[in-house]
C-alpha cells in the first residue's frame, strides 16, 4: 500500500481497467431515459402552486403575495441547493442523491395535506419540496450528461431538460382537474405517489458512471483517460469552485442572463399564469391546459436547441432565444381573454419553443469555460436563475395585489429578456487551448 503525506497533486486520470464489449444500445442511453423519468416524476409538485392559488385563497382566506412568498422559497432552495447537490453527486454517487430527493419530494407534497398554516405552507411547499427538487436540478442534467457522454452532450442536456420543464407543465392538466373535482389534496398526495413510484426504477438502473459496469462514456475514443475520483468535502468544492468562476466575467454574465431566464418562466409565467388567464374569464383547467401545450412545444424547442448547441456558437444561440422571448411576453397582455383563440395559441407554441431553450447552451458555455468543474458552475448558475425566479414570483404577486392585473409584471419581463441577449452578445467565445486548461484545472 503506498502511502502520502502532506499536500499531495491531484491523481491523473487513468483508463479503466477493464472493460466490457460495447452493447447494442450504450447503457449511456438507458441511463439518459431513466433520469428522465425521474426528472418528470419530480416535476410533478412543480406544477402544482399554479393550480393551487386561487384554492388556497378561497379555503385559507390566504393572498396571491402568501402563497407567492411560501413559492419563493420553493423557487430559491431549488436553486441554492442545486451546487452542493452537483458536488455531492460527484462525491457520493447520483443514484443515492436522486432517490433520496424524491423521496423529499414525495414527503414534502403528502404533508401538505395536514397544512392549515402559512408556515406549514412554508415547510412543506418551501423548504421540503424546494430541497428534494434542488437535488434533482439542471445540474443533475448536466452531471449525467458528462459523465456518460463525451459525443451528443448537448443533445441528452436538452432531452433531460426537457423532461425537467415539460413534465412540470405536462402534469398541469391532470392536476388541475383533481384540484377542481376532488379538491387539492387529491392532487398532492397523487404528486406524491408519482414521485414515489420512480424510486425503485432509479435504484435498478441508475449508475454513478459508465466505469461501474465496466464501460466507457458514449463516443469516448482509445485515448479517453478517466477521471479521478472526487475528493472528500463536497461542499468545499462546490464553495471553492463558485469562488473561482465568480472571479470570471463570464460567470457573472451567464448568472445574470439565467437569473432572467428564471425570472422570465418559472417565476413569471409557470406560477402566474394561470391565475392571471382566470382574471380575464378563463376556466382554470383551460389555462392549465395551455401551460400543458408550452410543456410539449418545450420539449421539441429544448432538444433541438441541444442539438443546435451541438454545432453552432451558444453565444448566439442565447442571445436569440432570449429576444424571442421578450417581444412574445411584450405582446402576452394583449392576448388574454375568456376564451382560447388563436393568437393565444400562437403565444403559446412560440413561447414554448423558448420555455428553457436557454439552458443547453448555458451547459456548454460552462462546461467550456470551467471544465471538470463545470457542472458545479453550473449549479451556480442555476442558483441564479432560482433567484431570479424566486423574486419575479413574489413581485409578480405583489403587482397582482397592488393594481388588480399582471400585466406590468408582464412589460417588465420582456424588457429584462433584452437585456439578457445583449449580455449573452458580451460572452467571449474561449480558444480551445485554453479550454483543455480549464480541464485539467477542473479535476483540481
Amino acid at each position: 500500500m503506498t502511502q502520502t503525506t502532506g499536500r499531495s497533486s491531484p491523481p491523473e486520470r487513468t483508463r479503466p481497467l477493464e472493460t466490457r464489449p460495447v452493447p447494442r444500445v450504450h447503457r449511456a442511453w438507458w441511463v439518459a431515459a431513466v433520469s428522465f423519468v425521474a426528472l418528470v416524476g419530480a416535476a410533478g409538485f412543480r406544477a402544482t402552486p399554479s393550480v393551487f392559488i386561487d384554492p388556497l385563497n378561497e379555503e385559507f382566506g390566504w393572498s396571491h403575495s402568501t402563497v407567492s412568498a411560501a413559492v419563493s422559497v420553493n423557487v430559491l432552495l431549488y436553486g441554492l441547493t442545486s451546487p452542493f447537490s452537483a458536488a455531492l453527486m460527484e462525491r457520493y454517487g447520483i443514484r443515492r442523491i436522486v432517490a433520496g430527493a424524491l423521496l423529499l419530494i414525495a414527503a414534502g407534497s403528502g404533508l401538505t395535506v395536514f397544512m392549515d398554516a402559512t408556515w406549514q405552507l412554508i415547510l412543506c411547499w418551501g423548504f421540503l419540496v424546494g430541497l428534494g427538487t434542488g437535488s434533482m436540478a439542471l445540474a443533475f442534467a448536466a452531471t449525467v450528461a458528462n459523465k456518460w457522454f463525451v459525443q451528443r452532450r448537448g443533445l441528452v442536456s436538452g432531452i433531460l431538460t426537457a423532461g425537467g420543464a415539460a413534465g412540470q407543465l405536462v402534469f398541469l392538466p391532470l392536476v388541475a382537474l383533481l384540484v377542481e373535482g376532488p379538491g387539492w389534496r387529491t392532487a398532492s398526495l397523487t404528486v406524491a405517489l408519482a414521485a414515489l413510484a420512480v424510486v425503485p426504477l432509479v435504484l435498478f438502473v441508475l449508475r454513478d458512471r459508465p466505469e461501474d459496469v465496466g464501460l466507457l462514456p458514449y463516443g469516448a475514443g482509445p485515448d479517453y483517460l478517466t477521471p479521478p475520483a472526487a475528493p472528500p468535502g463536497a461542499a468545499r468544492r462546490a464553495l471553492r469552485a463558485l469562488r473561482d468562476a465568480a472571479r470570471t466575467k463570464v460567470f457573472w454574465l451567464l448568472a445574470g442572463t439565467f437569473a432572467v431566464c428564471g425570472a422570465s418562466t418559472n417565476g413569471l409565467v409557470g406560477v402566474h399564469f394561470v391565475p392571471a388567464a382566470h382574471d380575464h374569464g378563463m376556466a382554470v383547467p383551460a389555462a392549465a391546459s395551455l401551460l400543458a401545450v408550452i410543456g410539449v412545444f418545450d420539449l421539441v424547442g429544448t432538444v433541438a436547441s441541444g442539438w443546435f448547441t451541438d454545432r453552432f456558437d451558444a453565444r448566439r444561440l442565447l442571445a436569440v432565444y432570449y429576444a424571442l422571448r421578450g417581444i412574445s411576453l411584450l405582446f402576452l397582455p394583449l392576448l388574454f381573454a375568456e376564451s382560447v383563440h388563436p393568437s393565444m395559441l400562437f403565444f403559446i407554441v412560440f413561447y414554448g419553443l423558448d420555455w428553457v431553450a436557454t439552458v443547453p447552451p448555458t451547459i456548454a458555455l460552462c462546461r467550456e469555460h470551467f471544465g471538470d468543474n463545470g457542472a458545479i458552475v453550473f449549479g451556480w448558475v442555476l442558483a441564479s436563475h432560482q433567484i431570479g425566479a424566486a423574486v419575479v414570483a413574489f413581485l409578480s404577486g405583489l403587482v397582482r395585489d397592488t393594481f388588480g392585473s399582471y400585466d406590468l409584471a408582464w412589460i417588465a419581463s420582456g424588457a429584462l429578456c433584452a437585456t439578457a441577449a445583449l449580455m449573452a452578445l458580451l460572452i467571449r467565445k474561449r480558444p480551445a487551448a485554453a479550454e483543455r486548461v480549464a480541464a485539467g484545472a477542473g479535476a483540481r
